[in-house]
């Protein structure tokens, strides 16, 4: 399941859909809207994406893991629009016969997504400005 919303995400229902007994692993990944970033405070963050590329590069990565992994299901969701605080931005569940291997093809999804696929964030701060972070970008920034 590959999907961008503009609606809250159901992190449950996309764990059950990717649960299978052919699985030993299920392994789920939650990006949430935090407070600090970088020691800036953070009010909200807007998400926008170029819809029909971002699901084609999902696939693509999702093809990926699969060629890589022994993975059983994947789900990928993303949310666009404006999100608060502690709001769920991107949601990651993979099983697989083992955990080692739901972990890796998790956490090489979630890493490559916030590379690859055209989404953009923008942070909006508590002294009123804002920044545009693009693809690539945050993954050399350290927290």
């Amino acid at each position: 399941m590959i999907s961008l919303t503009h609606d809250s995400i159901d992190y449950h229902g996309l764990t059950e859909s990717v649960r299978s007994s052919q699985s030993g692993a299920v392994v789920l990944f939650l990006g949430t809207v935090r407070e600090l970033t970088r020691g800036r405070r953070t009010v909200a963050l807007d998400y926008e994406g170029y819809p029909q590329m971002a699901e084609v590069k999902l696939r693509e990565l999702e093809a990926a893991a699969r060629s890589r992994w022994p993975v059983e299901h994947v789900g990928i969701v993303h949310r666009l629009g404006h999100l608060e605080l502690g709001d769920i931005s991107v949601a990651v569940a993979v099983s697989s016969p083992h955990r080692q291997q739901a972990f890796e093809a998790g956490k090489f999804l979630i890493d490559e997504l916030k590379v690859s696929v055209p989404i953009w964030k923008k942070e909006n701060w508590d002294d009123g400005t804002t920044e545009w972070v693009h693809p690539g970008v945050e993954m050399s920034r350290p927290d």
